[in-house]
């Protein structure tokens, strides 16, 4: 019954998506990397949300919180705040330059040099560090569920291999032959899934903790007396995300993904015009400020039950990347299973497939038709992003198992892994947003320091499980190092620009008439709130 339903809603999805793109035409590049510019606001924040909310957070985030607790809602509250920043600032200059990818917009404002760099820098993050941690944990997640291992006869490795191929082979279908259309449409429905059956696991974990007779609230009451801290937003200064990184690195790198990354804000590109694009990137920062519901408080359900029932305990095994799976498998009643499963394969696909359209968009506009053939004819192009996005496909999955593989508490690695090219692309992008005189060479010089800076603070600081290394040591944190390094490549930038490395003239940008460029009348006041609400969130649980 269990997979039966699995594999009926997953088909359902298929045949829904099927359906509503049936009839359009995408064999064009701003048809199949864009959409053809027709995204509505629904829409789009669908796919926003979908994207990101994948095993990442699903697994890797309930993960976090069930080692620390409530604190850990911050890489959720404060992207509600980043993406208020992308409707409002960024997005309305990105729609401005009828641009399909960031590198394009470097380049317009800084010249093919860092195009080029940017490009590079994102197909291979994605291909080594995105798309193998939401492949692996999305595997991790399914097993535990659907208590693979026994079904399928396989040990954990061999399982693990068998769920990261099918979602491959089944994410690159939607990505490599449907293009960004199919994956936003794709993700809607998803995206339906996911909040509803999000929602049941918390509901059902929140039973399960108060017992017979017992209600919500007063599971609450029972964590929270089992634990005081749980519900504590600000964390102390013993735990990963303590209150100051909420002001440095956790800050930067919410701010990095809701509005320069390319995986994310493809959508937004998208997007029929600026008012829709708006409608849909505020929509979804309101579900990111409630996302906790979903991304959190099961985490910290689950670690009161691995407390106070032995059973629960055996399954999670001492592993927080294993609770959010074993709490599906124990909380939720059979039949919802298969759904649920489905829901979180949705989600895998959603950001699998997402990230390999972006991948295909920056090699196929970026690299293909600027530097290798520009001449190149729309449907070559579109048939060079397939190529692409199954190159990108084969590495994940290859990278997948043998990279995090025996790894604990791997959300706030992966992080940090985020850290070494988010920080120094995000120099530049503010620099470039706000002076008008720096160059591309000055721009080039700081990413290439930035680089440097931050691969060797994340991969040669000396850290060990009993040693923190020096940059714990000198900055306390991984991410007052990335605040650090961000402050110092952003006055390395402006320095530059002062001795020499500045242009002739003044950088203008320049409206291509892409799309109707007026705002969403209310944005501003509906911005205001989402961050009203969120500072409020903050501080209801601080104390």
């Amino acid at each position: 019954m269990t997979i039966a339903t699995f594999l009926l809603f997953t088909a359902l999805v298929a045949f829904a998506t099927w359906w509503v793109t049936r009839g359009t035409t995408d064999d064009t590049d701003e048809g199949y990397f864009l959409a053809g510019r027709s995204l509505t606001g629904v829409f789009i924040a669908g796919s926003l949300l979908l994207t990101n909310l994948s095993t990442e957070q699903l697994i890797g985030l309930n993960a976090a919180a069930f080692n620390e607790g409530l604190s850990v809602m911050a890489w959720e509250v404060v992207a509600g705040i980043s993406l208020v920043a992308l409707a409002l600032v960024f997005l309305p200059r990105y729609l401005k330059s009828g641009i399909a990818t960031i590198p394009e917009f470097f380049e317009s404002r800084y010249g093919s040099g860092v195009r080029t760099l940017t490009t590079f820098l994102f197909v291979v993050a994605y291909m080594l560090i995105l798309l193998p941690f939401v492949l692996y944990l999305g595997a991790r997640g399914l097993s535990r569920m659907l208590d693979l291992e026994t079904l399928l006869g396989l040990d954990e490795l061999q399982t693990i291999w068998a769920v990261i191929i099918f979602i491959a082979a089944v994410g690159s279908a939607y990505a490599i032959w449907g293009g960004l259309r199919a994956v936003a449409v794709s993700d809607t429905f998803n995206g339906a899934g996911l909040l509803i059956g999000g929602l049941l696991i918390t509901f059902y974990a929140l039973s399960a903790v108060a017992g017979e007779g017992g209600s919500l609230f007063s599971a609450l009451t029972l964590i929270a007396d089992h634990d005081p801290d749980a519900f504590q937003s600000l964390g102390s200064m013993d735990e990963d995300v303590s209150w100051p990184t909420l002001f440095s690195g956790v800050l930067l790198l919410n701010f990095f993904y809701w509005s320069s990354n390319q995986q994310i804000i493809q959508r937004t590109f998208g997007a029929k015009n600026l008012a829709e694009g708006q409608k849909g990137v505020l929509l979804a920062a309101f579900f990111k400020i409630l996302a906790p519901l979903i991304l959190v408080l099961p985490g910290i359900a689950a670690a009161y039950l691995a407390d106070t029932d032995p059973t629960f305990s055996e399954r999670v095994g001492g592993a927080a990347d294993n609770a959010y799976g074993a709490l599906v498998a124990t909380v939720l009643p059979k039949p919802l299973i298969g759904f649920f499963a489905a829901v979180v394969v949705g989600s895998i696909l959603s950001t699998f497939n997402s990230v390999l359209n972006s991948s295909a968009t920056l090699f196929s506009l970026d690299v293909y038709k600027k530097f290798l053939r520009p001449n190149a004819s729309m449907h070559e192009v579109v048939i060079t992003g397939r190529m692409c996005s199954l190159i990108v496909a084969v590495f994940a999955v290859i990278a997948a198992p043998n990279f995090f593989y025996g790894r604990e508490a791997i959300f706030g690695f992966f992080q940090k892994l985020n850290g070494v090219y988010f920080i120094p692309i995000l120099a530049i992008m503010i620099v470039g947003l706000t002076n008008r005189m720096v160059d591309g060479m000055s721009a080039l010089i700081t990413l290439v320091v930035g680089l440097i800076a931050m691969s060797i603070g994340t991969f040669l600081s000396g850290q060990t499980d009993t040693e923190p290394g020096w940059v714990v040591e000198t900055f306390h944190s991984p991410y007052h190092f990335m605040g650090v390094v961000f402050i110092g490549l952003v006055i390395l930038q402006l320095v530059l620009g002062q001795i020499g490395l500045r242009r002739s003239e003044p950088y203008v940008q320049k409206d291509v008439g892409a799309v109707d460029l007026t705002p969403w009348k209310a944005a501003p006041v509906v911005g205001g709130g989402l961050i009203a609400f969120a500072i409020f969130v903050y501080v209801y649980f601080a104390f």
